[in-house]
């Protein structure tokens, strides 16, 4: 078994503590029913912001769906002129037997355009 990352981004319509939230529950959960993830091989899971989403921590949803013995962080990204605003990213550290190629990555809304070779376009 090895430990693989599995990425994934969102947008959040605004900077409130009920939509980010939100978004992290939905890329969360999302990430997990892509790839199958067993809750139990989760090593540890990296939240990152942009700098205009601070009205909460995103982990706090991880919590909330029963992450509550997994190392978990959350961070700000790099505040690059013209980079994509109210954006919530997650990597994912996972022990698995997934063939690297098989892993899914999630973008979903406005992340959509960070990766568009990774995007199912039937989302």
């Amino acid at each position: 078994m090895l430990v693989r990352g599995i990425r994934g981004a969102t947008t959040v319509a605004t900077n409130t503590r009920e939509e980010i939230l939100a978004a992290t529950h939905e890329l969360l959960t999302r990430i997990v029913e892509a790839n199958e993830v067993d809750p139990d091989l989760v090593a540890s899971i990296i939240f990152s912001t942009t700098p205009d989403l601070n009205a909460e921590f995103p982990a706090v949803a991880a919590r909330e769906q029963g992450y509550t013995m997994v190392a978990l962080s959350c961070v700000h990204e790099m505040n690059v002129p013209g980079s994509l605003a109210k954006c919530l990213r997650i990597l994912m550290h996972v022990n698995t037997d997934r063939p690297l190629g098989e892993i899914k990555h999630i973008y979903l809304r406005g992340a959509r355009a960070l990766r568009r070779d990774l995007v199912d376009d039937e989302e």
